[in-house]
């Protein structure tokens, strides 16, 4: 079942899409139209993501990972955005430990 972004998955999702460039823009553009479909299964923050496709455009075609960042503080970890068809459908985070990252750090600790 669909539910609303948290605000700190849309904190993350904003910071990690501020970039100037088009796939950025059109990235930022859909997050007031995501809702997140599925969490994963081994504890960590990581959502699964679905836009509203007729609400918002698809962006420019892109690698994917569209987003590959960084954080150092309080845990060392990686998060990535990935889409498909243009679309956002993952923000994932893992921890570079062993321990799963259960919520998402502040976004200004990112590292860019």
């Amino acid at each position: 079942m669909a539910e609303p972004l948290p605000p700190d998955v849309a904190a993350t999702l904003r910071a990690l899409l501020a970039g100037p460039d088009p796939v950025s823009g059109a990235l930022l553009a859909q997050v007031p139209h995501a809702r997140v479909v599925g969490r994963c299964g081994c504890g960590c923050a990581t959502v699964d993501l679905e836009v509203d496709r007729t609400a918002v455009a698809a962006a420019p075609p892109h690698d994917n990972p569209a987003v590959e960042e960084a954080y150092a503080d309080p845990h060392p970890a990686g998060v990535v955005v990935c889409t498909e068809d243009g679309y956002l459908s993952l923000l994932e985070i893992y921890s570079v430990a062993d321990e799963p990252i259960s919520a998402w750090p502040d976004p200004r600790h990112i590292e860019r």
